[in-house]
């Protein structure tokens, strides 16, 4: 899919834009308005990161070394981050930042696939019960009743438990690795 998607972009194949609007901005948007930002400032943001994920499909070399979200989060969060650090002043990319810019850029997006790599391991540690837990409350994004409903649980503060002791699990297990 992320192959298709990446060609059909580098066409500037509108339905592209679409299908990453529809399957990456619910993400964008919900980092931004935990960050200070709105829906609005969450708009803007994916519009500079399709355009800049479009500038990078368009160079020979580019690979795609994360998955596609963790690339678009990576941007987009790395953009969000400067806007906040330069209160809100647009950053021109035709000027001689514009490569100090793009370094920033690939450093959060290995920085983001390192945290990805780290909680992949993390969650390889825990039970099997909890890793389902914790990918569909945070990968699949399911809402506690959804958890409360498909895993039989007789009411929506014991979902809430088990989500807590499952966090629990990945804290001691990342805990032991520091040691």
């Amino acid at each position: 899919m992320n192959v298709e998607i990446l060609t059909d972009l580098k066409g500037e194949n509108n339905s592209a834009f679409g299908e990453l609007y529809k399957n990456y901005f619910y993400s964008v948007n919900r980092f931004i308005t935990n960050n200070n930002g709105s829906t609005n400032d969450a708009e803007d943001v994916f519009q500079d990161t399709m355009i800049i994920l479009l500038e990078k499909l368009r160079k020979d070399n580019f690979q795609l070394t994360a998955s596609l979200k963790t690339y678009i989060m990576a941007i987009s969060k790395n953009i969000w981050l400067n806007k906040l650090r330069k209160t809100y002043k647009e950053v021109d990319l035709t000027n001689e930042n514009s490569n100090i810019y793009f370094e920033q850029i690939d450093i959060a997006i290995d920085d983001e696939k390192n945290y990805m790599d780290k909680l992949q391991n993390y969650l390889h540690k825990i039970t099997e019960h909890c890793q389902g837990l914790i990918h569909d409350m945070f990968f699949k994004e399911k809402s506690i009743e959804i958890i409360q409903k498909e895993y039989g649980y007789s009411t929506i503060h014991n979902a809430q438990n088990q989500k807590h002791k499952c966090i629990e699990q990945i804290r001691k297990v990342k805990s032991q690795d520091k040691n």
